[in-house]
């Protein structure tokens, strides 16, 4: 660590020795920032992408050492477990009724596009029980956030040649994947005012924004807390993260910069809150210096008003979206079977999209699942004894609930690298809401 890092957590504040944390795990972590959200395993389809399979993995190991008996699944209570779980129970009615076509339209292509649905919330149901019942200190949650991040910094890296290179390295990823296609529907490029806003290695600028935004909060705690790796190389990724929100142009983005940045900032150490408040303004500086038209671009989308065509069609789209949910109040359309075959009719809000999609028992589902992991995360954060604890739930609580607020603004679980991230930090805010409980309660009872 530098000197004034240095200077935030005693001896006794650092992290303990690390227990195994399940290698599976950790790649499946890493792999969320590395492998492109575009590239599939055709057979599969939509859910074929590398960190999806090995997402499937974990669940399938999970559940067959619970068969087995090798563990207590009941063990590790926390509220993302309940979050997860609502969302799993209300897509499956909304499969269901799918299924024997009370939703209406029961074929081939939307039982696929529920299939699909359903396999990515088992996937997130893995990652948020298995984090959790994995880390059992914050040595652990180190070890995790590090796998992270670092997948994290490859896909800004990525980003940062597409922004200052306009070429795009996830092409060449295709050459050393075979056996993987090229699924569609990504843009690595999108043209903003003067600049060309760029994605990584998701599926669209707006995402690879609010991730890095997500993202930044657990950057800034590795900063102060963890000593394992080069110092220069944490500072790199925290600078990546915040070049990558800016390199997105996105409003979206922005907006979760702002949550992630007002929730976590208060939980940090007094000297790492400062460090903070005198840092930020220089970095911003540096990244609206280097990038010349960054500034007015990045103004003129934060203050575009209704005629802008991105809000114009938000705004157009909530006529469609009553008459949708008053032929299927309850259950919905069918998960995942919101298709439109025009781009000015997406949604661009998740909360609008699984009430279309699944129903008012599909809004309630999401809701929960996407606001219940951070307003935990506060508590446990408030709560907390120890700093780094303390920091810590405080970074989780900070990305689950940037990336609650950001679905506001787009249809967040419709893409993978989000749709990855999220239950991830949930499982570690549900790891860091046991750590808490294990610091009122020495002796482990709950």
């Amino acid at each position: 660590m530098t000197a004034a890092p240095a200077q935030v957590a005693t001896a006794t504040q650092r992290l303990p020795t690390a227990s195994p944390v399940p290698l599976l795990l950790r790649a499946t972590l890493c792999s969320i920032g590395i492998f492109p959200a575009s590239l599939v395993v055709e057979p599969i389809g939509a859910a074929g992408t590398v960190p999806m399979l090995l997402a499937l993995l974990v669940a399938a190991f999970w559940l067959t050492s619970w068969a087995w008996g090798l563990h207590d699944p009941l063990a590790a209570r926390h509220p993302g477990r309940v979050a997860v779980s609502c969302l799993l129970l209300s897509t499956v009615a909304s499969a269901a009724s799918l299924y024997v076509g009370a939703s209406g339209g029961s074929t081939e292509t939307t039982r696929a596009a529920g299939e699909r649905w359903l396999l990515l919330v088992i996937a997130s149901a893995a990652l948020v029980t298995v984090c959790a019942e994995s880390v059992r200190s914050a040595a652990d949650a180190a070890r995790c956030v590090r796998a992270l991040l670092n997948g994290a910094f490859v896909c800004c890296l990525f980003a940062i040649v597409q922004f200052v290179f306009s070429v795009n390295p996830v092409d060449w990823m295709q050459y050393a994947m075979p056996g993987f296609t090229d699924n569609g529907g990504n843009t690595s490029f999108q043209p903003r005012g003067a600049l060309v806003r760029v994605a990584g290695v998701a599926f669209s600028p707006i995402e690879l924004g609010v991730v890095a935004a997500m993202l930044l909060p657990l950057s800034l705690w590795r900063l102060v807390f963890d000593d394992v790796g080069r110092t220069w190389l944490h500072w790199a990724q925290t600078a990546a993260l915040m070049f990558a929100v800016a390199a997105s142009i996105s409003r979206s983005g922005v907006l979760g910069l702002a949550v992630a940045v007002g929730v976590t900032v208060p939980f940090l150490t007094r000297t790492a809150r400062r460090w903070v408040l005198v840092a930020s303004p220089v970095v911003l500086a540096a990244v609206f210096l280097s990038v010349p038209g960054l500034l007015s671009t990045l103004g003129g989308a934060l203050g575009a008003d209704a005629s802008d065509p991105s809000i114009a069609t938000r705004l157009g789209n909530y006529p469609r979206v009553v008459a949708m949910v008053d032929a299927h109040p309850v259950l919905g359309l069918g998960p995942g079977n919101y298709m439109p075959t025009n781009a000015l009719h997406i949604l661009d809000n998740q909360y609008l999209n699984s009430l279309v999609t699944m129903g008012l028992v599909g809004l309630v589902g999401t809701v929960v699942y996407l606001v219940l992991p951070g307003l935990a995360g506060l508590h446990a954060a408030r709560t907390a004894r120890s700093p780094s604890l303390r920091s810590l739930a405080g970074a989780l609580a900070a990305g689950t609930l940037a990336g609650a607020v950001c679905s506001l603004t787009f249809d967040s679980l419709s893409f993978p690298v989000f749709a990855l991230t999220f239950p991830a930090l949930v499982g570690l805010s549900g790891a860091a809401w046991l750590l808490v409980r294990q610091e009122e309660e020495p002796d482990g009872s709950h």
